[in-house]
């Protein structure tokens, strides 16, 4: 979707038309999203680019996009671009967990702490 859209409609309510225009991007993105994966491919990514014009657009995140149209209808802006192009999106692996220096990742079994910290109700072992 590359489109630039005006904000002062002759006959409609500029708060509707806004409110108008956030759905039809959200539509769009849905609709993207449906789409069936192709192989190797983990979800759909989207590139962003949002403006006053199409020359000055700069890329932006997804989230982003709703709050920038309003603080642009805020302003008074006559209009504004949004281009939003779908990619492929694949998953990185998480890096593992790392443990703090001297310790082997094992928590204690045996205790006073662990048995209190185990079971609220039984008895501390310092308590007579």
């Amino acid at each position: 979707m590359k489109k630039t859209f005006p904000l002062k409609v002759e006959g409609k309510h500029p708060d509707r038309h806004l409110e108008a225009i956030k759905h039809e991007v959200r539509k769009y993105i849905r609709r993207e999203r449906r789409r069936a994966l192709p192989a190797g491919v983990d979800f759909w990514d989207f590139d962003c680019k949002f403006g006053t014009e199409a020359s000055c657009a700069e890329g932006v995140h997804l989230s982003a996009l709703t709050g920038l149209m309003d603080a642009v209808a805020r302003a008074g802006g006559e209009r504004f671009y949004v281009e939003v192009v779908t990619r492929h999106g694949h998953r990185q692996p998480r890096p593992p967990a790392s443990t703090p220096a001297g310790t082997d990742g094992v928590r204690p079994t045996e205790g006073p702490l662990h048995a209190t910290a185990a079971h609220p109700g039984a008895p501390h072992a310092g308590a007579a």
